[in-house]
């Protein structure tokens, strides 16, 4: 890709070493500056550029980055020049080191949102098992056990509602660390329950925190780290869940054999949840967010600026108040204050059902939808379960086998990070659903005709959960980010929000009822006629937007 730029007399001079006189100024050169190596390197000229306040292309910068780049320069007569200067043109300068940390404590609330999926998964084994649960109400009704299995996905529902129009108030910073005390009592409450209700209480609690970690972290972690690493890190989140899934399958392996082994299970995760709440506290508050309170009227203008500035020197590793911190605040703040005089208001609830926001809606709350009325959620908390009935009658075997199904769903996680801007969002997701599709078939035909093979169930959960991880999972939650207009973003993905785990609790709650009703093969049989129709929803409304800013999906995608 090329980036041109006019050039103003006096013409710009750059000395190459390949030539041992400059070069003479031409009338009307543009400048292309290009990142790829060029075939004949006599040709062009490398150069370190910074930019200057006096160059106009260098007038805006994305939030938060460091003015420094590197190109390649050629030069080209006779042509007339049009600025043109893309967010990723600019790159900052920083240290893994110092974006660790603001990325891993908002992200142990993914981690311990996936810890409560593999967790359950043993759990209700433990608990329905006269020997092994340790309590006399251990005959759970298939309505009491969707309600176990479900109740913190109900809290997640709720807490997202609550935060909605908070969410603002607290900033991210405060979110996080309420939700990490949710987090604790949550667990703490399920794990010492003496009787059913107590239980579906902690779990609520528990729930709570979900929904306002679930809502928090992409913030926090998208509005602190730089700009070329946003989207590596934010997938990188969708790997922490994975991974909590993976370490609840462990924990559960371990404990299944014990007695009261489900408290244990619930309660592991309390220690996490301390580290999170003890991490997000020593983080400063989003640099972000504190400059839209400023220009938002919501305090001191003065101080909540010193503060944005301190915040990103502390994010940055940088001596407090330091002069490059201070210029990329001074320089957002000029971008923010045009986008408010731009965007009088905020968009309104029901605008995200308008015009371009509806669109977007409908191809973001599609996806999060699809996601979990595929069986997604059913899979995963009733994998030890669904084990068991395959023919693995032994608990210990059931969860054993959840951990090697972890253990996939990481690697296909990883996969997916990597390959997501490689290969685009459309080519996954088509692969990945038709996967999820005959996953479902064939776990269908299992429970149906092939009753002998209990290999055949392992290798579809298997399948279910590779293609799923390569496509629903990560994209559905990327797609969602990229797709909103900026005038009404927060307001769509909190509605996605709702849209997720308000479905994800149905379709938990239900699935248990539903295998009683229909059978486990018809069950199944009916998610795989759902994931077909996912796939045409896929292949007939969702776009394409690999390689396109956020800025070109607005306007050529939802337009």
């Amino acid at each position: 890709m090329a980036y041109s730029a006019i050039t103003s007399p006096p013409p710009l001079r750059f000395h190459s070493p390949f030539h041992h006189q400059p070069p003479k100024p031409r009338p009307h050169s543009l400048i292309f500056c290009t990142f790829g190596n060029q075939k004949n390197p006599t040709s062009k000229t490398s150069c370190l550029f910074k930019p200057n306040k006096n160059i106009p292309i260098f007038s805006h910068q994305p939030l938060l980055s460091a003015p420094k780049l590197r190109f390649n320069v050629q030069y080209s007569a006779g042509e007339e020049a049009e600025p043109l200067v893309t967010d990723a043109t600019i790159q900052e300068d920083f240290s893994w080191s110092s974006v660790i940390l603001p990325f891993f404590f908002p992200a142990l609330g993914g981690l311990l949102f996936g810890y409560d999926i593999g967790a359950t998964s043993g759990a209700t084994l433990s608990l329905q098992s006269a020997e092994l649960s340790g309590i006399s109400w251990f005959n759970l009704s298939a309505v009491q056990l969707g309600l176990v299995v479900s109740g913190s996905l109900y809290g997640a529902l709720l807490g997202s509602l609550l935060v909605y129009p908070i969410a603002d108030f607290l900033g991210r910073r405060r979110e996080l660390i309420a939700a990490a005390l949710l987090y604790v009592f949550g667990g703490l409450v399920t794990g010492y329950a003496p009787g059913l209700n107590v239980l579906l209480l902690g779990r609520l609690l528990y729930g709570l925190g979900i929904g306002l970690a679930m809502h928090g972290a992409p913030l926090y972690i998208a509005e602190t780290c730089p700009s070329q690493i946003r989207g590596t890190l934010i997938s990188l989140k969708e790997l922490f869940i994975v991974l909590g899934i993976l370490m609840g399958f462990l924990v559960g392996s371990i404990q299944i054999n014990a007695v009261g082994g489900w408290r244990y299970m619930y309660g592991f995760g309390v220690p996490i949840s301390l580290l999170m709440g003890l991490g997000m506290w020593s983080l400063p508050p989003s640099p972000r967010w504190l400059l839209l309170r400023a220009v938002q009227g919501k305090g001191s203008f003065q101080e909540y600026k010193e503060r944005a500035i301190s915040a990103l020197s502390k994010l940055r590793g940088r001596p407090p108040g330091d002069k490059v911190s201070e210029k990329q605040i001074e320089e957002a703040l000029v971008s923010l204050k045009s986008a408010y005089k731009e965007e009088e208001t905020e968009g309104s609830f029901l605008e995200v059902f308008q015009g371009p926001s509806l669109k977007a809606f409908i191809i973001g709350g599609g996806l999060v939808l699809f996601q979990q009325i595929t069986g997604q959620p059913s899979v995963l908390y009733y994998a030890g379960p669904i084990l068991q009935s395959a023919g693995f009658s032994a608990a210990a075997d059931a969860t054993r086998v959840s951990v090697v199904i972890g253990l996939f769903k990481l690697a296909m996680t990883w996969i997916a990070v990597l390959k997501v801007d490689d290969l685009g969002r459309r080519p996954l997701l088509i692969g990945g659903v038709s996967g999820i599709a005959l996953s479902l078939f064939l776990l269908s035909a299992y429970y149906k005709f092939l009753g002998g093979f209990p290999l055949v169930a392992v290798a579809a959960l298997l399948l279910y959960v590779g293609c799923y991880q390569i496509s629903f999972g990560p994209i559905s939650w990327l797609m969602v980010s990229e797709i909103f207009p900026l005038r009404t973003r927060g307001r769509g993905i909190s509605l996605a929000v709702l849209t997720n785990f308000g479905s994800n609790a149905i379709v938990t709650f239900a699935f248990s009822p539903l295998k009683e009703l229909l059978g486990a093969e018809n069950l199944f049989l009916l998610f795989g006629a759902i994931a077909l129709l996912s796939l045409l929803f896929v292949v007939v409304i969702v776009p394409e937007t690999k390689g396109l800013s956020l800025e070109e999906i607005e306007s050529k995608i939802l337009k």
